[in-house]
């Protein structure tokens, strides 16, 4: 499974995402995380790729002021790490894909599958665009 989710990790990475694929690493950054972040829990769920992440790379592009951070934990795949990062922001149920918006180590804005799943990609994009304009200065 790890070589067909290969591509699914690399559509995150070459937009500028840092993996980060154990719990320690969740730790690491979180604790050391300044100003705003960026969290794409990835996923090999259809809506994840034909919604998530091009949605995700399209709304960077489009802004002119990106957050400080981009990381991304992949669900299903690395499950400590995406536990560890969901463990982060408890107050909302696990979703993947789903996408967080966090100032230091705080959530912020977290967009759920539901709000992915069953919507273009021109919707999810500009609901994040519109989210990273208004959080990221």
């Amino acid at each position: 499974m790890k070589q067909v989710a290969e591509p699914m990790r690399r559509e995150l990475t070459e937009n500028g995402f840092r993996e980060l694929t154990t719990a320690e690493d969740v730790d690491a950054f979180m604790s050391s995380a300044k100003g705003t972040s960026l969290v794409v829990i990835n996923s090999v769920c259809g809506c994840a790729a034909g919604l998530a992440r091009p949605a995700v790379a399209a709304a960077l592009e489009e802004i002119n002021q990106k957050p400080e951070n981009l990381v991304t934990v992949f669900a299903g795949q690395d499950r400590e790490a995406t536990e560890k990062m969901r463990g982060y922001f408890e107050e909302v149920p696990p979703s993947s894909p789903s996408i967080a918006v966090l100032e230091g180590s705080e959530l912020k804005y977290f967009i759920p599958r539901e709000q992915i799943e069953d919507h273009d990609l021109e919707q999810v994009q500009a609901h994040l665009s519109g989210v990273l304009r208004q959080m990221v200065k």
